[in-house]
């Protein structure tokens, strides 16, 4: 047995003792590996450790080695005793047989993004990197890249549904696998929005990948793992739970390039999932909705503080997290009217031209503050370009210049 495969084994078998994301589970992993993690519990690691933490002692690493201590103790409490009836290959070899695969850091498909929560601290007591990922699909995860994640609330309005789908078919049509929790509301519109564009998308469940939650969604997971990924960090079987939710947010952030955060209330998941993609330093964004609607008054309180950067459309988002220069949005303009193309002096002739009777050139001029030679010359520009009419008595402002915005105030 190669030692990847023995640490498959072991991470296998340690997943399927404590709860997604435990950080004293991951924190002990990161620092010891699987293997030897899974051997302490097992107690066939004799000496080893004890060796490791007297030369720690002796570096001065005091602290360090008194937290290992405790975490480990704790873990042996909760579940070492679980771990002897455990049967790893045997689990594998059943995921197999219903086209499930476990993936684990030094796989060629393992997500290099799920590194940064090696930093990121903890949440609700969740943290810390998988100790693997369970994938059911046709495609490998390395494939599925870019990702952008598309999160918000499962009470969601006609409003944030359509934009979801719209910045979930704009990212999938630019070439980004989208990533959400296949949950109601946003969730759905944005897998909706980028299959409907063409494109993939992976559903990060807070359950076992061979269940459907909701179970009202089995035809949309099902058809997620025919053209994409359903991911979950929980074995096979495990049913939703509060705790797997909060440990599936940090999964999502960090899974992609940028978190879109479409309608989440003060107290919603999706923050979570927000603020799980502001510690992996991966840009946060969030679509305004009215301010009178409680359904985005935690969006609107990210974008108040600077949390979030808002964003309108799914071209904004691609500017954010695209390459330098890669999708730049062009500034949104009224297009140019015939008076933005006379100089500020005829403009001033312009606003001095009545609507309907006509004046002297004289009397422009003294509306206009401008000689009365030079608003002369003025007038005979305005009248070539349609935007005053010379009549039998005067002067009079052209028919193409009446329908424009602000069209003068008149001559006195």
């Amino acid at each position: 047995m190669t030692g990847q495969e023995e640490e498959r084994l072991a991470r296998v078998a340690l997943s399927r003792l404590g709860e997604p994301g435990d950080p004293r589970l991951t924190g002990l992993v990161a620092e010891l590996g699987a293997v030897h993690v899974r051997d302490l519990l097992l107690g066939e690691s004799p000496g080893g450790r004890q060796g490791d933490d007297r030369q720690e002692t002796e570096e001065g690493s005091h602290a360090q080695a008194s937290r290992t201590e405790r975490d480990r103790a704790a873990v042996v409490e909760d579940v070492a005793a679980r771990l002897i009836t455990l049967d790893p290959e045997a689990e594998l070899a059943r995921a197999d047989r219903r086209g499930i695969r476990f993936v684990v850091p030094g796989d060629v498909e393992w997500p290099a993004g799920l590194a940064a929560l090696a930093g990121a601290g903890t949440a609700h007591e969740r943290g810390g990197i998988p100790l693997g990922l369970w994938v059911r699909g046709a495609l490998r995860l390395d494939q599925l890249d870019p990702r952008l994640a598309v999160v918000g609330s499962r009470s969601a309005t006609t409003y944030g549904e359509r934009v979801a789908a719209e910045v979930a078919a704009v990212a999938a049509r630019a070439g980004y696998c989208v990533v959400s929790g296949a949950a109601f509301g946003i969730d759905q519109a944005a897998h909706r929005g980028a299959l409907a564009a063409g494109g993939t998308t992976i559903a990060v469940l807070a359950c076992g990948v061979d269940r459907a939650y909701p179970a009202a969604h089995r035809q949309l997971i099902d058809h997620v793992a025919e053209v994409g990924a359903v991911v979950s960090e929980a074995p096979p079987g495990c049913a939703p739970m509060r705790v797997r939710f909060l440990a599936r947010n940090r999964v999502i952030a960090a899974l992609s390039a940028g978190t879109v955060v479409v309608e989440a209330a003060v107290r919603s998941g999706a923050l979570s999932t927000a603020t799980w993609a502001e510690r992996v330093n991966r840009p946060v964004m969030a679509v305004p909705g009215p301010v009178t609607s409680a359904a985005s008054q935690g969006v609107h309180e990210r974008i108040r503080l600077g949390a979030a950067t808002l964003v309108t459309s799914g071209y904004d988002v691609l500017e954010l997290v695209g390459r330098p220069g890669e999708h730049l949005v062009e500034v949104p303009r009224e297009p140019p009217t015939a008076r933005d193309r006379v100089t500020a002096r005829h403009r001033q002739v312009l606003d001095a031209l009545p609507v309907s009777r006509e004046v002297g050139s004289d009397a422009i001029a003294r509306a206009s503050g401008i000689g009365v030679r030079e608003a002369y010359r003025a007038l005979l520009t305005l009248e070539e370009r349609g935007l005053a009419v010379r009549g039998t008595r005067g002067w009079r402002l052209g028919r193409d210049a009446a329908s424009l915005p602000d069209p003068g105030v008149g001559a006195p």
